[in-house]
Order: structure tokens, then sequence, then C-alpha cells
């Protein structure tokens, strides 16, 4: 068991390191080793390049990372930020934001107002939609209770676009198309610490999630403290799903079939194998998305969002109709 963790935990970091090369050389100029010393290229690659494919990893583990505790927490296979709503309350609190604090001119104070509202709206959807699975054990209940959270804050935010004044509405819009593209080394000096310390966090949950996805009570039984690990998870995913909703907008899919398609291409529900292979399935996920986002066309890039839901959606509807999860 152990040794076929290790094998496939390699192979993820092969396909992800290859993934990386190309994100970083090939795109719609192509940069060679000669050309990193000086010039547009040089500044193409260190300026760009580099924190995009950065963003792309942090962006699509910690998106895994949040569908997976998601989906542990509600013991629903098809929980998920986007699904459930999480995504949409970061980005109503996003839009809020930019709204109020659009004016700053301090880059980090400003970062740090929208990232914390975007953090805000996150734990505020989490905590209602656990509140609504406490009341309701039905899957279909939680599920179109989340859709329809989706749709209300959706329509807020409409509500605000339509508001706006064209400067910032154009803001909105190019956020809400979802870009790992869009992040400077300045903001990678914010995501790479958080993330990465909410990921490991993670890691160290492994025995108590493998106990709550049994059972609540099981887990009680050993000693777990079930209300302070649910708070826990609540807090990791809302800070992971809104810091990369507030830097990269709205991502479907990568949180719901990420996890989905580790489960079905391992055969485990060992949580620290779950973790690791989700945070490295979803970081090649979205390295692969972002390079066919750059490669399709010479003369503009795809929103990464529309390439997510071409892949992510079949692995969703694969697994409704092989198994009998919605009850």
């Amino acid at each position: 068991m152990r040794n076929k963790f290790i094998l496939h935990a390699l192979i993820l970091l092969l396909i992800t390191s290859a993934l990386l090369f190309i994100n970083l050389f090939f795109g719609s100029i192509a940069i060679s080793f000669s050309d990193l010393k000086e010039g547009i290229a040089a500044d193409i690659f260190y300026n760009i390049r580099v924190p995009k494919t950065i963003t792309a990893i942090l962006a699509g583990g910690s998106l895994a990372i949040s569908g997976l505790l998601m989906q542990t927490l509600f013991r629903n296979p098809l929980a998920g930020p986007y699904v459930l709503g999480v995504s949409s309350g970061a980005g109503l609190f996003v839009a809020i934001a930019m709204i109020l604090f659009g004016g700053v001119t301090n880059y980090f104070v400003g970062k740090t107002l929208i990232s914390v509202s975007a953090v805000t709206g996150s734990l505020l959807i989490m905590a209602l939609v656990l509140f609504i699975s406490k009341r309701s054990r039905s899957n279909t209940t939680v599920l179109l209770v989340g859709i329809m959270l989706s749709q209300i804050l959706g329509a807020f935010q409409g509500l605000i676009e339509y508001m706006s004044n064209p400067a910032t509405l154009k803001s909105f819009v190019v956020w809400g198309m979802g870009s790992v593209s869009n992040t400077s080394n300045k903001d990678i000096l914010i995501l790479l610490p958080v993330c990465l310390v909410f990921c490991l966090m993670t890691l160290f949950l492994s025995k108590p999630l493998n106990a709550i996805l049994l059972n609540e009570t099981y887990a009680q039984n050993l000693g777990i403290n079930v209300n302070r690990l649910r708070m826990t998870i609540i807090l990791i995913t809302a800070i992971l799903t809104g810091l990369i909703t507030a830097f990269c907008g709205p991502i479907a899919f990568v949180g719901l079939s990420v996890p989905i398609a580790c489960r079905l291409l391992f055969k485990t529900s060992h949580q620290l194998h779950q973790v690791t292979y989700c945070f490295l399935v979803g970081a090649i996920t979205l390295l692969l998305c972002d390079t066919i986002c750059q490669l399709i066309s010479n003369s503009y890039a795809l929103p990464i969002n529309t390439i997510t839901t071409l892949i992510g959606s079949p692995v969703v509807i694969y697994l409704i109709f092989k198994s009998k999860i919605i009850s």
C-alpha cells in the first residue's frame, strides 16, 4: 500500500514537472534557456510566466483539497466549493470589496482587504451549508440548497455589476471569467505561504478525517473532538477557496471533479493519500487547462473556466451514472 502510494505520487510529480516546464517555456512565444538572461523574453518569463505557473499549481491544489474536505465533511461526493455556493459567497464579497476599497492605492492593504472579504464570504456560506446539512440528512436537499444559494449570490453580484461604473464593471467581468494569468510576483508573496500552510495542515488531519468519513459517532469514540474538527475543516476550506477566488476569480469544477477522479483512479479513501493525490492532480489539471488556454491561439487566451468546465463536467456526469450517490 505504501509502495503503491509512493509510486503514484512520483508519477504525478513527474507529470506536474513536465507541465510546469511546458507552462514556463511555451505559449504565444517560445522561450529558450538562453533567453533568460535579459530582454523582453526574460521579462515575460520572470514577471508573467513564473507567477502564472505558481498560481496554477497553488490554485489547482488548494481548490482540490477544499473539495476533498467538503466531500469528507458532508460525506457527499458531489459537494464542492463551486456547487455548494462557497465560491459564489467569496465572489460576492470580492465584488463588494472592489466597490468599497477599489480606491485604496496601497497594494498590500488593497489585496488584504479583498482577500479578507473573500474568506469572510466563503466562511459564511460554509457555515450556512453545514447548518442546513445538519437539519437535513438528504444529499439531494443539501445539493439543491447549495445550487440555489449560488444562484442567489450570483444574482446579487450581477446587481452590483449592473450598478457599477464602466471601469469597475470591466474589472468584474475579467475577474469573473477566472484566470491564473492576472497574478504578479507580489501576489505570490501572499498566495504561496498561505496556501502551503493550510494545505500542509490538512495532511496532519488525515487520521481524524479517516474517522469522520466513516461516522461521527465512531470518531467521537476514538476521542476526536468532532466539533473542533468540523470548525477546522470549515476554516481551512474558507481560507483556501476565498483566497484563490480573490486572486484568480471563480474557477469551476476543480474542487468537485478532482477528488472524484482521484477516488476513481487510485481506488483509495485513505485521507493522507487522497490529500496528496488531490493536490498534485489539482495542480496538473490547472497547469494543463492553462496550457490549453495559452496554446489554442497566439492572439488571445481563453478563460480558464471554459476549459475546467469542459474537463470537469464529464467526470461528474460519469460518476452520477456509474453510482447511486444521491439519496
